[in-house]
């Protein structure tokens, strides 16, 4: 990228502190899908004069995987370690493009002694538009039919349905609603640690089965609000052979696209 990011240590060293704490995670750091999503984001933020810092390699797992696959003393042990480094640097506000990792901060680790203000990216945006320091024209997507997938850790699991609709209507495209979305959403197939194994046997993976209902709406885009998410119903578009009509795309990066960056 043609700017510089910030990590804590280099604020902390000028004496200063930035406005929000990005926290990258696991995928968004080492997954070269999810990598793009990290850098749409950072180039929003970059745009518009929004002052944010990366831990860089001190940010480790938040332990959501771990936990979720029963191992709570792993959990605990990269929870306690993460807090340590988040309160050296006195963090108060966090935000991420994971809401794998946007629940366990905003929720497991206060009973740890880790206590913050903690956004999805989707939250955080949708303030900055509010605040009117964030302008979004999005005439390049004008008429194009997208259908929004909501992830089960931001919407049910923390009853954030509006933030990422608000942010894609503001596209000016045509944004319809599968059958089962917001509380009634069917889940992409990962979450639960299930991301890192294979699937039990059944008649039909998850994500075929919401890959199948999202196609149904005949999109051009499939819009995500999560990593994961973003993964699986690309595979499941691979899988019915519409990866050259369909586009999966996080949030951010349509709002990356609209604003040409």
């Amino acid at each position: 990228m043609d700017f510089n990011i910030k990590t804590m240590a280099e604020y902390a060293a000028e004496g200063k502190s930035p406005e929000v704490l990005f926290w990258v995670g696991c995928a968004g750091s080492f997954d070269d899908r999810a990598k793009k999503i990290t850098r749409a984001f950072c180039k929003i933020l970059n745009k518009i004069g929004v002052e944010f810092g990366v831990l860089g390699q001190e940010e480790s797992c938040t332990g959501d995987p771990a936990k979720r696959a029963g191992n709570e003393f792993v959990f605990q042990m990269m929870a306690l370690t993460n807090i340590e480094v988040l309160n050296a640097y006195e963090i108060k506000k966090i935000v991420t493009a994971c809401p794998h990792c946007f629940n366990t901060l905003k929720n497991e680790y206060p009973s740890l002694g880790g206590h913050y203000e903690v956004l999805h990216h989707t939250q955080f945006l949708k303030n900055l538009m509010e605040e009117g320091r964030l302008k979004i024209e999005g005439g390049s997507f004008k008429g194009k039919k997208i259908t929004f997938h909501d992830p089960c850790y931001l919407g049910r699991a923390n009853n954030e349905y509006e933030a990422p609709r608000m942010l894609l209507e503001k596209l000016d495209a045509e944004l319809v609603e599968m059958k089962r979305c917001r509380s009634n959403g069917l889940c992409c197939g990962a979450g639960g640690a299930q991301m890192f194994k294979e699937p039990e046997k059944g008649s039909k993976d998850i994500n075929i089965e919401r890959t199948e209902e999202a196609l149904s709406f005949e999109p051009k885009v499939i819009a995500t609000g999560c990593p994961f998410c973003n993964t699986m119903l690309t595979d499941g578009v691979k899988h019915f052979n519409k990866n050259t009509e369909v586009a999966v795309k996080d949030i951010v990066e349509l709002l990356a696209e609209a604003e040409d960056l």
